[in-house]
């Protein structure tokens, strides 16, 4: 499944010129890589379109977690007031330095 041509292959690809005109075989056979290469960009969307489709489910059903909710009544306010109290107490003047 290599991918044997970019875009810029493509482009600046040029044929040799015959008196009719293009050589048909080699065109033929530069077409024919191109559709190679199609085949394979369309097998590598296929297979990432069913890995995305099954992690999407995966995510669907995976419990979702609940949060945790604060048995104690305590808030982020009452919590940051204890810190505080506590730092005074324990490096008095020393925390206004």
């Amino acid at each position: 499944m290599d991918i044997k041509l970019t875009s810029k292959m493509i482009l600046e690809k040029e044929f040799k010129k015959n008196f009719k005109g293009y050589n048909v075989e080699e065109v033929d056979s530069f077409l024919d890589e191109i559709i190679q290469d199609y085949e394979t960009f369309e097998k590598a969307v296929a297979q990432l379109r069913e890995e995305n489709k099954q992690l999407k489910e995966e995510i669907d059903n995976t419990p979702k977690r609940q949060p945790v909710a604060s048995t104690s009544g305590t808030t982020n306010f009452d919590i940051l007031k204890r810190l505080s109290n506590l730092e005074k107490h324990v490096f008095g003047s020393k925390l206004y330095e």
